[in-house]
């Protein structure tokens, strides 16, 4: 089962588990589509995978497997190594 991390890792925007605005990689590194798009084109920071759409949680799923709330963001900010 995903994580389903809360927020963006480039930007620390909330990311909503039901929603279609997030992109993770292989390891679930967590990005909004805006920072996965434009600032690292598509590809993790991190580890190099691609970034793809994460599935959305059906909301009525979300009250037995909740999100995660650990916040994860890149303190050195968001640029491809």
């Amino acid at each position: 089962m995903l994580e389903m991390r809360p927020n963006c890792e480039c930007c620390n925007m909330d990311l909503d588990p039901s929603g279609t605005e997030a992109r993770i990689c292989s390891f679930e590194c967590t990005f909004c589509a805006e920072c996965a798009e434009r600032t690292l084109n598509g590809k993790c920071p991190n580890c190099g995978g691609v970034l793809a759409p994460r599935p959305a949680r059906a909301v009525d799923k979300l009250a037995k497997y909740p999100a995660s709330t650990k916040r994860v963001v890149k303190t050195q900010g968001c640029m491809l190594t």
